[in-house]
């Protein structure tokens, strides 16, 4: 079993990841983050919280995610 400390590491560098992966096609998520909570979890794996975005941001993920097919 991992400990928290270390999910917690992988779920950051994951996000650190995405997150420059968004950047690269023009993709801002700003509330994107390590939820917390689920790194503590002993069960679960770590999640990622997208949150919210705006419709033009949400228009550039999907032309980003569409080239990619």
């Amino acid at each position: 079993m991992r400990s928290t400390v270390i999910k917690l590491r992988e779920a950051d560098d994951v996000s650190r990841r995405l997150r420059a992966a968004l950047a690269h096609v023009d993709v801002l998520l700003p509330s994107l983050r390590v939820d917390l909570s689920s790194c503590a979890d002993t069960i679960a794996e770590p999640l990622l919280d997208l949150g919210r975005c705006n419709l033009a941001t949400a228009e550039r993920l999907i032309a980003a995610l569409a080239e990619e097919r």
